[in-house]
């Protein structure tokens, strides 16, 4: 990590990427914070031209900084979609400055959009990190993890009911054959009641009639017996 002056208003810390620079003074609005630098490639040589890095920062058509030198303190600053610094090219110059856009406070991260080649080439493939990015993922998880908690509580609820409709058909079930065998009890009651009843009328019609015809339930004496008695 290369030496920063006491008297510059950052220095290189740990970030959620990596390594980052951040502010140790409050940095005012349109203050150039530092200059990126490296040695110039030429496009039209085929050895510059060879050179890949992710520190490569394009000036114009042919010319372009090498930024991957130690002494490069500005490759720490980060990509940031809704950054607090840009990069101020001057393509004559051959320079390139990165220029605060906002206020940043102490303890803050400085950071810079890298543009669009540079995102889709090295940070659209592994996903984006800067503190914009994160809180839209964070909030897309969140609402990914209310959405599987409503389909879940959507489920349970719906398998109550499910529950309670079948709970509810056994229990009308159960009633419907309660009251058929009760009915069914009822109609065999009456239908040995009707027999027990007939029975009863019959014996009493005989006592009736033998009453009625005056015939002895005592056996007569056969004739032949009184025949030898006179004898």
């Amino acid at each position: 990590m290369p030496a920063i002056s006491s008297n510059k208003p950052y220095r290189v810390g740990r970030s959620r990427t990596g390594l980052g620079l951040f502010a140790t003074k409050p940095i005012k609005k349109g203050t150039k914070i530092i200059r990126y630098f490296g040695p110039l490639l030429d496009s039209k040589k085929k050895k510059d031209d060879a050179i890949e890095n992710k520190y490569l920062f394009e000036l114009n058509g042919r010319w372009t900084i090498d930024g991957s030198v130690r002494e490069n303190v500005a490759r720490y600053i980060n990509h940031a979609c809704k950054p607090n610094a840009e990069s101020d090219v001057k393509p004559r110059k051959r320079k390139v400055f990165i220029r605060a856009i906002k206020k940043i406070e102490p303890g803050e991260e400085i950071n810079y959009d890298y543009g669009t080649d540079y995102f889709k080439a090295y940070l659209k493939p592994i996903g984006c990190k800067c503190a914009a990015c994160e809180k839209k993922h964070k909030k897309k998880r969140a609402e990914a993890r209310a959405e599987r908690l409503r389909l879940k509580a959507k489920a349970e609820w719906k398998a109550q009911k499910e529950a309670e409709k079948r709970k509810a058909k056994a229990s009308k079930a159960g009633a419907k054959s309660k009251a058929e065998s009760q009915a069914k009890q009822k109609l065999n009651g009456k239908t040995n009641g009707a027999k027990l009843n007939g029975h009863s009328l019959n014996g009493h019609a005989s006592k009736i009639l033998t009453a009625r015809s005056g015939i002895s339930a005592r056996p007569r004496p056969r004739q032949g017996r009184e025949s030898r008695a006179s004898a």
